[in-house]
């Protein structure tokens, strides 16, 4: 069975996503060769058969969220957007929802095809006349598509409205039609203009319109899903907090017109996203749903939040969602073709079903972001990803190209991987940047920069001194977090794409280790390691660097704090060293330990048993205690972590002052409110599959 729960996509490059979708049976390796290739793009030729004038083919990016459950079926969704954080919140939506899934219903699968008559002399009597002639003009209708019924479809119904055009009353004249899986414009749109004169004749009137209607009301499509509390906490509000927060958005998108509008613009921009991938009218879909959201006395949400049971949020949707399977551009665009082949959907009331289910979830990402933090931050840093790129491989020579590193945190093995024992650790990415700038007279001195890019130019053969480094990091340095590393791998990627050098990521690690001993003297190579190659892995430095990268099922809640001193590493190493040489049967004996604790921990990150994460955490800090690294500041946080709800809490690092990280499931904004109480600054690393 396919499973949809890809986690870190963000992170890798096209190449290594689409292995991803391959390995997982989501795609076939030959449809991975055409999106890599860029042959899933349409064809101008076949361009020019579609509309008129044409002169090029329009090109918007091709993305996948993955980790979509919805009616106990796992779903990769295709969506075509340009539009940054629709993705990134959307799978992070998704991920959030899994351990139940979306649930999602039609009771009916009917497109209205409409004949307006006027001029009519009685009403009463016309409606009448339709009435009693129901049964041979639904026959007759048949007739006009009689391989409709071939393929389980057929008009089913007639209906009748009546409609007053100022003094003048007229009818509309609805044909309720079962298209399949197709859908069924013009189907519906010839079977309106072949009844037309003989609806007008029964009614003794003037055909005015004969038409499909877009407001597909008889195509109602419904989706739930239900988030448990904890599962709704950001880094600095608790999950009962967020909750209420959503409601009381819910109910204002309920009284206000002008915010049901953005709300169901957020919907749609999933919804959407997913129709033009698969090849399905969103003009159609757009017009059906904000006509469902106007009729009644006021212009009204789509979807709505409420209390559900246990506490949790509980979300509805109900929407028009005619889509279609089968037909039209579906099979004249190579891409729809491959985006349908991706979803699997065996019909078409299936894809509605997904649509439905993603527009719940995207509905969910805005409201969320909106009631918590702000749409703003997530958006605008993804915008600013989009707008400026950041591709190695293309390096821009007139740009100011910038490289990227990822920062570390250790959950098991600090001090013990020195001895060529394992060390878990996870990246914290994007945490530092760098880019080339030109200064004046170069750069002088002693300082750890200095050295850092004295050694890169030599490596690198790069002769102009007046080219230097200008970082941007988000952590703070001197707390364990590998900053050093970081701002080494980062500037090493900005001269490579400054000069166009095309490095390997493994020489951009080699050379990264060999700055790493100007900060550290001896380094383990974990920082450089994870600086690079930003992923969770098991590190073990003995007889040559293994590396086992990790698959992690969910983005662990993880909270760092950060103490008021910081720590030295050469100091806390060379320590730990004097200390081993003294008692060197006894040390051996804790970091036989501490390797165990290690591979133990990394079995339980995988599996998202954070229960016994923490409790191993809690053991690995009291050996780092006991070989003299901790401090009376660090077992202060760690104890009012673990008081606050945090199952486990450890220094990361190699100790004497930096952090603290704590594993968190459910708890990260209390345990961050404890600790900022309590003086101390925190960041949570629990990623949303980028925000939104």
């Amino acid at each position: 069975m396919r499973n949809s729960r890809i986690s870190g996509l963000q992170h890798l490059d096209i190449d290594t996503r689409l292995e991803r979708l391959v390995d997982g049976d989501w795609l076939t390796a030959a449809e991975a060769m055409q999106l890599l290739q860029g042959h899933q793009v349409l064809r101008l030729a076949a361009a020019d058969r579609m509309v008129e004038n044409v002169i090029g083919v329009f090109g918007l990016p091709l993305a996948i969220a993955p980790n979509f459950v919805v009616n106990d079926r796992d779903y990769v969704v295709p969506m075509v957007v340009e539009e940054p954080s629709v993705v990134a919140a959307l799978s992070n939506a998704a991920r959030l929802a899994r351990p139940a899934g979306f649930a999602a219903d039609c009771d009916e699968w009917l497109l209205a095809g409409q004949v307006h008559v006027t001029a009519i002399a009685n009403i009463n009597e016309a409606v009448a006349n339709l009435e009693a002639r129901k049964a041979e003009l639904l026959q007759q209708a048949n007739e006009v598509h009689p391989r409709l019924a071939g393929y389980g479809g057929g008009v089913r119904d007639l209906e009748c409205r009546e409609l007053s055009l100022g003094e003048e009353k007229a009818l509309a004249v609805h044909f309720l039609v079962d298209t399949g899986n197709a859908m069924g414009a013009n189907i519906v749109n010839t079977i309106c203009e072949a009844m037309a004169e003989d609806i007008a004749a029964i009614c003794n009137g003037t055909v005015a319109l004969r038409i499909l209607s877009n407001l597909a009301d008889r195509s109602l499509v419904r989706a739930t899903v239900s988030y448990p509390v904890e599962s709704l906490a950001t880094g600095s509000i608790a999950g009962e907090e967020v909750r209420d927060r959503m409601i009381i958005a819910s109910d204002i998108a309920c009284a206000d017109p002008y915010r049901a509008a953005t709300h169901n613009k957020g919907i749609m921009n999933g919804i959407d996203a997913v129709a033009i991938a698969t090849g399905n009218d969103w003009r159609a879909l757009e017009a059906g749903a904000h006509g469902y959201a106007a009729t009644g006395e006021n212009y009204r949400p789509l979807a709505r939040w409420q209390l559900g049971e246990d506490g949790a949020l509980l979300g509805k949707l109900e929407i028009p969602l005619r889509v279609a399977t089968v037909g039209g551009t579906l099979r004249a665009n190579p891409a729809v073709a491959l985006a349908l082949r991706l979803v699997a959907a065996e019909s078409s009331r299936e894809l509605a079903q997904l649509m439905a289910a993603v527009g719940l979830a995207q509905n969910f990402a805005a409201v969320r972001a909106l009631a918590s933090d702000g749409i703003q931050e997530g958006h605008m840093r993804l915008h600013a990803r989009s707008a400026g790129g950041q591709q190695r491989q293309q390096p821009d020579l007139h740009a100011n190209p910038q490289g990227t590193a990822a920062g570390k945190v250790i959950l098991a093995g600090e001090h013990a991987v020195v001895y060529g024992k394992h060390a878990l650790a996870l990246p914290i990415p994007g945490s530092v940047t760098a880019k080339v700038v030109t200064q004046d007279g170069g750069q002088s001195g002693l300082g750890f920069t200095e050295k850092l890019l004295e050694l890169i130019r030599r490596e690198l053969a790069i002769t102009d001194a007046s080219l230097g480094i200008e970082f941007r990091s988000t952590l703070p340095p001197g707390m364990g977090l590998g900053v050093s590393a970081a701002m080494a791998v980062a500037a090493i990627r900005a001269f490579d794409r400054h000069f166009g050098l095309a490095l390997s990521d493994s020489a951009v690690n080699t050379l990264a280790f060999e700055c790493e001993k100007i900060a550290h003297g001896n380094p383990s190579g974990i920082d450089n390691t994870i600086a690079t190659y930003a992923r969770p892995m098991l590190f073990l430095n003995a007889a040559g660097l293994q590396l086992q990268e990790l698959e992690l099922p969910d983005s662990p809640p993880l909270l760092v704090a950060f103490s008021s001193q910081s720590g030295s590493t050469l100091e806390q190493v060379a320590g730990v060293r004097a200390r081993y040489e003294v008692q060197a049967e006894q040390y051996a004996a804790i970091f036989d330990n501490m390797d165990a604790i290690s591979l133990a921990a990394a079995e339980a990150l995988q599996a998202a048993d954070y229960a016994s994460l923490g409790m191993l955490m809690n053991t690995a800090h009291g050996l780092l205690n006991a070989i003299g690294v901790s401090t009376p500041e660090l077992e202060n946080m760690l104890a009012i972590a673990r008081a606050a709800g945090a199952t486990g809490a450890k220094l990361t690092g190699s100790g004497g002052g930096g952090s603290i990280v704590a594993v968190c499931p459910g708890t990260i904004g209390q345990v961050a409110a404890a600790l900022a109480a309590a003086g101390f600054d925190t960041l949570s690393l629990e990623q949303e599959e980028d925000t939104c």
